[in-house]
């Protein structure tokens, strides 16, 4: 077995298998020598991937919290299983945003230079455009954010038709009120984040309150921080349901995000952790998407529609970051995405 894979075997043992010794590693992994497991234990202990905890006999093995964070995993081996046989982070995971996110980087060097290569590209296209063809490629965009956003909810509405709604006011027949309604409060909140670039910088809570209500508007859902339960759909995640740890919760979001210096760090952040505080009865996605976009745009990125991401791989990598707190299925699809827009509009 090569020494990538048996480092794997290793990790997955131990994912398994929490608090384990090396000896109860060497009986399940009867494959692998005694001695091979001990160096690798060491070399997975200094690059930071588990953590060892007493001395001796006493010396057992555990993932790193911020490895878990960022460790890959396989989405369709993962939802294999059913909602009920899967092992899960059932509540909140209060260390999450004050202990592991804050001291992790999120995007390697390699990603870090390709995100910062693509947003060269994007200043460069852009300041070959006039005022009037930027606009031009932003509204598009606008458009396709919208429709996208609004998809991805469950909206019925086709990239045609959303198109001739937030053009023409033009509502298309057949189809509910509530989702044109949502469709042209998508364009409001992005209106408004493009008049008001600096409204994100820094990240509040009232900022945040601000763009989900007018995401909410007309749409008959409660606009102010919730204070009920609230239940997700397809996953056994029951977020917060104390009004107070709800509040504190989108307050050290805030506090990590604007101590971050990379912005798509800052971006990503927001996109993962205000659909996983779900402070909202509804509209919590929606209202990260358009943060996340506030965010680009109030630093002077690229803004990203999420045009071609396939609702249901979303969705999948949303409750795989609720489940697991791994980020690493949604990184991914947020670098595609910046890739994407930088190629596609300006």
């Amino acid at each position: 077995m090569a020494k990538g894979n048996n480092k794997k075997a290793i990790i997955d043992f131990i994912i398994a298998h929490p608090n384990v010794s090396s000896s109860e590693i060497g009986q399940g992994l009867r494959s692998m020598a005694i001695a091979t497991i001990k160096r690798l234990l060491k070399e997975l202990v200094a690059n930071e991937h588990i953590l060892v905890k007493g001395k001796g006999k006493a010396t057992r093995y555990e993932l790193s919290p911020v490895y878990e964070l960022l460790r890959p995993i396989d989405v369709k081996d993962y939802f294999a299983k059913e909602i009920d046989e899967r092992t899960i982070k059932t509540g909140f995971n209060h260390d999450l945003i004050p202990h592991i996110l804050s001291k992790s980087g999120i995007f390697t060097n390699e990603e870090s230079q390709k995100l910062q290569k693509l947003q060269y590209l994007y200043v460069e296209k852009s300041q070959q455009l006039s005022i009037f063809g930027y606009k031009k490629e932003l509204e598009r965009l606008a458009i396709d954010l919208s429709w996208k956003s609004s998809q991805i909810e469950g909206n019925t509405y086709s990239l045609l038709e959303t198109e001739r709604l937030l053009k023409e006011k033009e509502t298309a027949s057949g189809k509910p009120k509530d989702d044109a309604t949502m469709l042209l409060n998508h364009k409001e909140a992005i209106d408004f984040i493009i008049e008001h670039p600096e409204y994100t910088t820094p990240l509040t809570v009232a900022a945040i309150e601000d763009i989900h209500s007018i995401l909410m508007k007309d749409l008959g859902v409660d606009r102010n921080m919730r204070t009920h339960r609230v239940a997700i759909s397809g996953t056994n995640y029951k977020p917060l349901d104390n009004h107070f740890q709800i509040k504190e919760a989108l307050e050290s979001m805030c506090e990590l995000v604007n101590n971050q210096n990379n912005v798509f760090t800052k971006a990503l952040l927001v996109l993962t952790l205000v659909s996983y505080i779900q402070a909202f009865a509804d509209g919590n996605k929606r209202t990260a998407r358009i943060i996340c976009n506030a965010v680009l745009i109030g630093n002077q990125y690229c803004p990203i529609s999420f045009r071609t991401i396939d609702s249901v791989e979303y969705k999948k990598a949303m409750l795989i970051f609720y489940e697991q707190n791994i980020i690493t299925p949604f990184k991914e699809m947020f670098i595609n995405q910046f890739e994407f827009a930088v190629n596609t509009y300006f």
